[in-house]
């Protein structure tokens, strides 16, 4: 019986090509990364290992020993970044940046590479999608050369750490991570096995050095980070760089962050010279014109902590077909949905059904949040009514499928934002909380309370034209 019983080192072993998990036994799909049909044999069982208690590298010490002045961190150069980051980077902290391709990720971390190089700390920009000449280029137009940032082509590890030897830098950004490959590892670039072996090693290398790391990720058409969600695990921080590219607005999100809070967004606007940040971004959303006009509504949107007055517009046609379209941009189709059949059904405006609606924001915004509800309802019954709401007005609050407008948070903020730019009047719900001096705050419970800003004749049309029409 024991003769025919194989060894552990007879045995095989299979492996996933693509993660480089191992198992005794072949499986048609990897339970690490779930990719199908790429676990295949490779050789002998793996060997049981243990691991014995070894010579530790630093003495543990009471946590009010510990010295945190190697924690401080250093200005980037660019504002809007350091506040995202909660004042800039930790010398050893590893970040990664991830957004869609032509956003300006590498347009905003080579401004960020050529401010942050002094005479004391070098920065290191390791670009492996690009030619050096065609980065040079880049930092031609946005005036982004300095005599201490140090530029090179690299695709391999081992090169990009012999670099690191030679320049010594205290900011290493590398464009991008899923295109570098360490000859030691099997698979193609991006792959898990080389994901995270490139970005194991150059983790451990900012550790030792005390040398801060940026990281460009790639993202998926859904604008998932892509690549193995252990990457996101191993590094300190995590931005999101959002913006439609066909406007100026930039965000930087913050989605983790070990050294700071995750609720601070960034604002910058990209133009032909580069790109800059925006310290007061609320006039990219905002249409100045001296004549109110149908159909627009103000409001004041959350990003993070930071207050943001937006534009809602809206205009209603009589529709040539026999379903009526519906369009949106910068909403969510559904919450204007929501806001057309609670119009309809609580606000008794019968006239929005058989009209073709298109609704959008200005400054190219999204707004997701629920305390746009009203403004949005606003805006559409001031469009359906032909009539504009009162000038310097602005609306804040969520509305349910009963017609009621909830509290929301941040009320007293927004408020105050919205009195900075000059608007006097504001609808929101019930019990706002301190008000600033010299605006007019009207509550309101529902939307009957809501429409009565709009002039009595405009509120009556509606129902005229239905009767008129039977």
């Amino acid at each position: 019986m024991a003769a025919r019983t194989k060894s552990a080192k007879d045995r095989p072993s299979y492996r996933c090509t693509e993660c480089g998990w191992t198992t005794a036994k072949w499986l048609g799909r990897c339970p690490e990364c779930q990719a199908w049909g790429t676990v295949e044999e490779f050789g002998g069982a793996p060997a049981v290992r243990t691991t014995a208690a070894g010579r530790v590298s630093t003495a543990a010490l009471p946590i009010g020993q510990v010295d945190s002045r190697t924690a401080t961190a250093r200005s980037t150069g660019v504002g809007e970044l350091d506040r995202v980051l909660g004042g800039g980077l930790v010398p050893g902290a590893v970040v990664l940046l991830a957004g869609e391709p032509g956003v300006g990720k590498s347009t905003l971390l080579l401004d960020v590479a050529a401010k942050a190089a002094s005479d004391y700390h070098r920065t290191l920009y390791v670009t492996a999608e690009e030619s050096a000449s065609q980065v040079r280029l880049r930092a031609d137009r946005i005036k982004a050369i300095n005599d201490h940032l140090y530029l090179a082509a690299e695709t391999d590890l081992s090169a990009v750490l012999g670099h690191l030897d030679a320049v010594k830098p205290s900011l290493l950004i590398l464009d991008s991570v899923q295109t570098v490959a360490s000859p030691e590892i099997d698979g193609a670039p991006g792959g898990m096995a080389q994901v995270r072996e490139v970005a194991g090693a150059l983790i451990r290398a900012s550790k030792e050095r005390g040398m801060a790391t940026l990281l460009v990720g790639h993202v998926t058409k859904d604008g998932a980070i892509a690549g193995p969600r252990l990457l996101e695990h191993l590094v300190d921080v995590v931005l999101s760089f959002e913006g439609d590219r066909h406007a100026r607005l930039r965000l930087v999100r913050g989605v983790k962050n070990r050294y700071g809070a995750t609720d601070e967004v960034g604002c910058f606007e990209l133009h032909d010279e580069g790109i800059t940040g925006l310290a007061d971004p609320s006039g990219l959303f905002l249409t100045r014109r001296d004549v109110a006009v149908p159909g627009t509504c103000l409001t004041v949107t959350l990003e993070g902590k930071r207050p943001l007055v937006a534009e809602v517009q809206a205009l209603t046609v009589d529709s040539q077909i026999p379903s009526p379209r519906r369009t949106t941009s910068g909403l969510e189709t559904s919450r204007v949905s929501m806001m057309l059949a609670v119009l309809e059904q609580r606000g008794r405006i019968s006239a929005l059904g058989k009209r073709d609606i298109y609704s959008a924001t200005v400054g190219g915004v999204k707004l997701t949040e629920p305390a746009a509800d009203l403004a949005v309802a606003l805006a559409l019954a001031s469009a359906a009514s032909d009539t504009p709401l009162p000038k310097n007005l602005v609306a804040i609050g969520e509305v349910g499928l009963a017609g009621e407008v909830r509290r929301v948070t941040g009320v007293q903020r927004r408020l105050a934002e919205a009195h900075r730019l000059g608007f006097t009047h504001a609808l929101v719900p019930t019990d706002p909380g301190r008000v600033p001096a010299g605006m007019k705050v009207t509550e309101v419970a529902d939307m009957g309370d809501a429409l009565r800003v709009l002039p009595r004749r405009s509120r009556q049309e509606a129902p005229q034209e239905d009767n008129a029409r039977r």
